[in-house]
């Protein structure tokens, strides 16, 4: 099948959507009103949700405030992006309930062994995913699927082994999505069972990078960034641990983050025997083609986003991820860096080399399901998006001498083009 031809988007800050998509929206005013972004109010949203009011350890109170605050006073939101922040928080803060509950009933929880994980850390658009896709399709690692990383904690009065409704839910949302955002599956294909990030999981401590996705929020960022984040990593682990748990499926856990590039020295405490692939690309390629994503997505969350102001944010976002990968890269010596050249030069040999360094055995039935995937699930199949920097108002040659010192550390070569 012949690949859809490349596609400009054009209404980024005005953005335009089908009379369908209208129509939901005329709605939502109303329903924004009555969700306001208070700490308290979400709280009580997903007490009364869950019937259950022990939300565990309370560390989680103070990032929901920062955020909350940043929400308010930085973000600009529309009624949808209210509405979409507050029902993405308080199912964060229902997953916190219903794990607290679970743990009380099965306090052996604490003791399932998470021997091992592989964890990915790298930029969006450095092979990451496709990294991560490759390595999924091997059912000898356990991998985190959409549908779990949305709801990881199954609601009374369903099977916990059955994620049948969970899947008809997350296919919904895409669904919906697909409706508001007809050119995402071009930057990023998601489906309710295709492997996620523990992004997700971590809103359950409204500790994330994730909610930076959707918003300008500076002052959460820097909260993020200025404050320990062990709890919110000891949380996902024991999150891990409750999976483990309830669908024991696969072996060693395979992680990925973006967020990870930052947290080095956090994820070596929490996970002291975690096997780490760096990936590594051009970051002006990189910011190029993220920054236009999240102007394009920027419309869930604002009636007029502002792109340039979104570039900006991410463009340092990005500097500032790659600077603590500098930083604190030592912190992991026996971690292994990925360059995306490479990688892509011959995915399945670079898959073979992790396997060996993290001495997982690379079967041939592993090989055979990574090379099924991607017969399955060529690349670019709905075609490509123009990525213009300039259009954003960055500079390329601004950002390259920015990021020298990234770039200089790992060898990392520019590309001529994305």
């Amino acid at each position: 099948m012949a690949r859809p031809p490349a596609v400009h988007i054009d209404d980024l800050s005005e953005p335009r959507f089908c009379a369908e998509a209208q129509a939901l929206r005329t709605g939502l005013p109303e329903f924004a009103e009555s969700l306001p972004l208070l700490p308290d109010f979400l709280m009580d949203a997903a007490r009364a949700q869950t019937s259950l009011d022990d939300f565990g350890d309370n560390w989680f109170r103070e990032p929901l405030g920062v955020l909350c605050t940043a929400l308010r006073t930085e973000a600009d939101l529309s009624p949808s992006g209210v509405v979409a922040f507050a029902l993405q928080i308080i199912q964060g803060l229902v997953t916190r309930l219903r794990l607290t509950d679970l743990l009380a009933r099965h306090p052996e929880i604490h003791d399932v062994p998470l021997e091992r994980p592989i964890v990915i850390a790298g930029l969006p658009r450095t092979g990451t995913t496709h990294l991560h896709n490759l390595m999924s399709a091997d059912t000898a690692l356990r991998s985190l699927p959409y549908w779990e990383s949305l709801e990881p904690i199954a609601p009374p009065g369903e099977d916990p082994a059955d994620p049948a409704p969970r899947l008809a839910r997350t296919r919904a949302n895409l669904d919906l999505q697909d409706l508001f955002l007809p050119y995402l599956k071009r930057m990023h294909d998601m489906g309710p069972e295709h492997v996620h990030e523990e992004l997700q999981l971590l809103t359950a401590s409204c500790a994330t990078i994730f909610f930076e996705t959707q918003a300008v929020i500076p002052s959460y960022r820097d909260w993020l960034r200025g404050t320990d984040q062990t709890p919110a990593y000891e949380y996902l682990r024991t999150t891990l641990q409750a999976l483990t748990w309830l669908r024991p499926a696969g072996g060693r856990w395979l992680l990925k983050s973006p967020c990870h590039l930052e947290q080095l020295p956090v994820l070596a405490r929490v996970f002291p025997d975690a096997f780490v692939v760096v990936t590594h690309r051009d970051p002006v390629a990189v910011t190029r083609s993220i920054c236009t994503m999240f102007a394009y997505t920027a419309r869930m969350s604002q009636d007029r986003p502002d792109p340039q102001r979104i570039a900006r944010y991410w463009a340092h976002r990005f500097e500032l991820l790659l600077s603590s990968c500098v930083a604190d890269r030592e912190v992991l010596p026996d971690a292994m860096d990925v360059h995306f050249d490479e990688f892509m030069a011959d995915d399945l040999a670079m898959v073979e080399r992790i396997y060996a360094r993290a001495g997982q055995p690379y079967t041939p039935e592993a090989a055979s399901a990574m090379a099924a995937f991607m017969a399955d699930h060529p690349r670019g199949k709905y075609g490509g998006v123009v990525y213009d920097l300039a259009e954003l108002g960055i500079d390329p040659a601004e950002r390259a001498r920015a990021l020298h010192g990234y770039t200089t550390r790992f060898g990392v070569r520019p590309e001529t083009k994305e």
